[in-house]
Parts: structure tokens; sequence; C-alpha cells
């Protein structure tokens, strides 16, 4: 499997240059995640330079993400129009860098894409997400390109069922998941027994499983507890990277894993706990 990082940039690709991935290489990352916040500014030129790029660096062209926010399902079909378009121009540019593959965000009703709202969960949201998905997968099976979608507890997307009922919905080889398993952690029985969670995808979907994003969480103790991300493997996280990292390596070892969520200076914290996981369990990297 291959480690990346989705960080250590401030802004987009245009802001990637040598100085980013030779940071991100002497940390001991093999690839870095890019983000575009614009697709109408994208140029042949700026596709060379950063393919030029990573092949100086011996980076692997990496998945790409698109900052087109929660459109996907939104009822406003000039807004959801929109976001397909975007998404549909990250494939185009997805395969002209020879990306992993495109990340799908299934949206939200809310104003921020991954904010929780009631109408998130009705069939007639989630019958838009399949109609907006279905015309998106049309330019990625035309291109060749993979797309991988993220869910979690606050968007359509909220459980392991609700995954494969998308895929059954699409019906394309060339949809597939981002594992991120911690966006699925909505009550306390799930963060406590957090292995059946994974597991779960696994036994749902093994074939489906394009790659992962890598971070932990905690219990915010209280009356109404909360949960929050964490350093991966620190003594007060939760998430059973084992499970998570051997069941990958079974379903997929090519799969990239990309340590996110966290500020520059928390980076080597994560890196070195998911180097501790993958040690317990004698993965070595790509």
């Amino acid at each position: 499997m291959l480690l990346g990082i989705a960080g250590l940039v401030d802004g987009d690709w245009n802001n990637i240059d040598s100085s980013v991935l030779k940071n991100a290489k002497n940390m001991g990352f093999k690839t870095l995640q890019i983000r575009v916040s614009d697709t109408e500014t994208i140029t042949q030129k700026n596709i060379h330079r950063i393919r030029s790029l990573y092949k100086d660096f011996g980076f692997k062209m990496p998945q790409t993400v698109g900052d087109y926010g929660g459109g996907l399902i939104s009822k406003n079909e000039e807004i959801r129009k929109k976001a397909i378009k975007f998404v549909k121009k990250m494939i185009n540019f997805t395969s002209k860098i020879e990306g992993e593959n495109t990340y799908l965000r299934p949206g939200s009703i809310n104003s921020e894409p991954w904010n929780p709202h009631p109408e998130n969960y009705t069939t007639e949201t989630f019958d838009r997400l399949i109609d907006s998905t279905k015309q998106i997968i049309k330019v990625a099976e035309n291109e060749g390109v993979l797309v991988a979608v993220e869910g979690g507890v606050s968007c359509p997307v909220s459980t392991p069922k609700k995954v494969k009922d998308l895929f059954d919905g699409v019906g394309s080889k060339y949809l597939g998941f981002n594992m991120d398993p911690v966006n699925f952690i909505g009550s306390l029985e799930i963060a406590y027994n957090n292995t059946k969670l994974i597991e779960d995808f696994y036994s749902l979907i093994p074939d489906k499983i394009f790659g992962c994003h890598a971070k932990d969480f905690t219990i915010v103790e209280n009356l109404l507890p909360h949960f929050k991300e964490s350093i991966i493997d620190a003594p007060n996280s939760l998430l059973d990277n084992e499970s998570l990292l051997r069941g990958l390596m079974k379903v997929n070892p090519k799969a990239h894993v990309l340590i996110e969520h966290l500020p520059n200076d928390k980076i080597p914290e994560a890196l070195e706990g998911i180097n501790r996981v993958a040690n317990r369990i004698n993965i070595n990297w790509d």
C-alpha cells in the first residue's frame, strides 16, 4: 500500500512546488493529494508542470479532490448542475495527470458540505445523489478514471449499508469507496466497537475500496458526549487501525492511505502513529 498525505500545502495544487514535495518525501511519504479549487483555470501547462514535478520526486500521481461544496444533492437544480459539471471536469483533469482516482463528496442540504441536515436522510435526497453520480460516472467510464466516494454520519451515505446502496443504485465498476471509518462514528456503541464498523465495510463492499483517509478519534466525555479527531494511535485514540490496515491490505494491497485533517506540526506525530500500527501487523509500505 502507498502512504501519502492530504496536507502540507497552503491552498490548492497551484501551490505545490519542489519545496512541498521535498518536505513530504523527507517525512517518508510517497505521494501527496492534489486539491483543485477552480477547474476553469486548469491549463495544459499546469498539467505538465505537476506531472513533471511528481515524476522528479518519484511520487505516484495521487488522488485528486475538488472544492465543489455539497451541491450534488441540492434541491436547486442550477446548483446541482454546477457541482456535477465541476466533478466531470475533475475526472477530465485526473485522466490527464493519470491520477489514482478522484474524490466524490456526497454533500448536504446544509450550506456546509459535511454538516448535518434532516433532509440528508430522505429517499428524495438519496435519489438525487444517485442521479448526480450516474451523470458523473458516464464521464468516468469514458475516461477510464476511478471515482472514490466518501461518506459519514452527517451525509446521505451514512452507514456501510448506504454506501452499498449507492453502488447498487449507480451500477458501475468505476465507482468505489474512499475508506474513512472515523466519519461513521455516530454513537457511543459504534465508537466503543468500531472494529465491527470496519469489518462491515470489508464484508459488504470488499471489491469496491479504492483507498483510505487515515485519522483517528476520541470521545469528549459529557452528559451529551462528542467525538473529535485525534492523532493516529495516540493513547486516547480509539480507532482500530490494525483492523483497518489489515483489511485494506487484504482487499486492495495497492490502495493509497492518505493522512489528513492535521496542521503541519501534527503530521509527524500521525505518521509515527500509523507506522507503529503498520509495524505491529507486519505491513511494509510500497
